[in-house]
C-alpha cells in the first residue's frame, strides 16, 4: 500500500512538474530495499509511464519524424552506458553519490520557471534558428544527460527539455513531447537490463508502477487546482531533507 500511494504522489507530482523519483525513490528505502536496489526497482517500475506518454504524444512528434531517431539513438546509447555503470559501480560508492544526486534533481525543481521562458519567445512566434555548432553542443550535453538517467535518472527529464526548448524545439507542447519520448528511449534499456541481469525486488516494482500509472492519470485533473508554485517547493524541500539524511547515514561510522 505504501508504494502504491507513493506511486500515486509521485505520478501527480511528475504531471506538475516535478521529479517523480523525489517520491518514489524513499518509498523504496522505507520498504527496506537498499540504495542500490531502490534505483533498479525504481527504474523498471516507472519506464511504463514513460513508454505510455511518448506514446500519447505521436501527434506533436510527427513534426520531428526525420531528426527523432537520431537523438532517440543517442538516448539509448547513452542510457545503456548509464546503466552499465550503475551496475559496476560498488553498492557503497553509489550510496555515498546519491545524496548528491537528489539534492541535484531537488535544485532542478527550483530552477523549473526559467526552464520554460523560451516557450514565451515561442507562442509570441519569434522562433530562432539553431546554428551548427549549438547541435554539437546540444548533442553532447543531451548524452551526458542520458548517461545520467541511465544510472540515476532523477531531474533527467527536466535536463532533457532544458535541451529541448534551448536548442531544438522553441513549442513548448512539442518539446514536451520530444522529452517525453526521448526519455522513454533513455530509461527503456536501462530497465530491460536491470529487469534481467540486477536483482529486482518485484514485489516492490509492481505496486509501485500500478500506483504510478494511477497518479500519472489523475494528475493532470488534480494540478489544474494547485499551486504550481507551492507543490515544487514542497518537493524541493522535501529532496533536500531526504539528500541530507541520506547523507549523514552514508558517512556515519
Amino acid at each position: 500500500m505504501l508504494l502504491v500511494l507513493a506511486g500515486m504522489l509521485g505520478g501527480v507530482i511528475g504531471t506538475a512538474g516535478g521529479i517523480t523519483s523525489l517520491v518514489t525513490y524513499p518509498a523504496l528505502l522505507a520498504a527496506g530495499l537498499g540504495p542500490l536496489q531502490a534505483n533498479v526497482a525504481n527504474t523498471v517500475a516507472l519506464i511504463s509511464g514513460a513508454v505510455a506518454s511518448s506514446a500519447a504524444s505521436r501527434q506533436e512528434l510527427r513534426v520531428h519524424r526525420r531528426r527523432l531517431p537520431w537523438w532517440a539513438a543517442v538516448a539509448v546509447i547513452g542510457g545503456t552506458g548509464g546503466a552499465v555503470l550503475l551496475l559496476v559501480t560498488p553498492p557503497g560508492v553509489f550510496a555515498w553519490l546519491v545524496p548528491f544526486l537528489i539534492a541535484f534533481a531537488a535544485a532542478l525543481i527550483l530552477i523549473r520557471p526559467t526552464i520554460d521562458e523560451p516557450a514565451a519567445a515561442a507562442a509570441a512566434g519569434e522562433d530562432t534558428a539553431v546554428a551548427g555548432w549549438q547541435r554539437v553542443v546540444a548533442a553532447v550535453a543531451f548524452f551526458g544527460v542520458c548517461v545520467y538517467s541511465g544510472y540515476f535518472g532523477a531531474g533527467s527529464g527536466i535536463l532533457t527539455l532544458a535541451i529541448v526548448l534551448l536548442l531544438v524545439e522553441p513549442h513548448l507542447v512539442r518539446a514536451n513531447a520530444v522529452k517525453n519520448a526521448l526519455t522513454a528511449c533513455a530509461d527503456i534499456v536501462p530497465a530491460a537490463m536491470f529487469a534481467v541481469v540486477a536483482d529486482v525486488a518485484w514485489w516492490a516494482v509492481i505496486p509501485l508502477a500500478v500506483g504510478s500509472g494511477i497518479g500519472g492519470a489523475l494528475g493532470p485533473a488534480i494540478t489544474r487546482r494547485a499551486d504550481p508554485k507551492v507543490l515544487r517547493t514542497a518537493v524541493a524541500v522535501m529532496g533536500f531533507s531526504l539528500a541530507t539524511w541520506l547523507l549523514y547515514r552514508a558517512t556515519s561510522p
